[in-house]
């Protein structure tokens, strides 16, 4: 049932992406930057969008790493990903990569940590013009994969 959850989960956290909208500052509930300012003190470089009626996420710089945050309208923080080097994954998690996933270069990889689970691993992969993002728990574990299509800069 887990399983299905995050599944279910990931594919929702896809579909918001495609439909985020930019925001100014100003725009945010004051709840949300409360909490935002409260969990990462001396943030830098906060960009937001408004990922729903009732999500607001931040890209932003903190402790010298790129990160992103999501919280609900009332304020509560839902979930951080940071961006990490590959060879700050767990190595059950890169040990899963080379033998389910041979042939894919790893492009990006993320960890993520959020109010309601462990953290889990996000990375995404690219074979040729296939892309892949697949979730892991620390075990190495796939937890949820989203598969597509590398886009092509068009020249018109």
């Amino acid at each position: 049932m887990k399983n299905i959850i995050l599944a279910v989960s990931f594919c929702l956290l896809g579909l918001t992406a495609a439909i985020a909208q930019k925001i100014k500052a100003t725009e945010v509930p004051k709840s949300v930057v409360a909490t935002f300012t409260s969990k990462f003190p001396d943030a830098t470089g906060a960009k937001w969008e408004k990922e729903s009626n009732t999500e607001f996420e931040a890209d932003f710089k903190w402790k010298g790493e790129e990160h992103s945050a999501k919280f609900d309208g009332s304020g509560s923080w839902l979930e951080t990903e940071t961006e990490i080097d590959e060879k700050d994954l767990p190595s059950a998690v890169t040990a899963e990569i080379v033998k389910t996933f041979a042939g894919y270069k790893l492009k990006e990889a993320e960890k993520v940590e959020t109010h309601h689970m462990e953290t889990i691993y996000e990375v995404e992969l690219k074979k040729d013009e296939e892309k892949l993002e697949v979730r892991f728990d620390a075990s190495g574990k796939v937890l949820g994969r989203e598969e597509g299509k590398e886009k092509k800069n068009e020249s018109k």
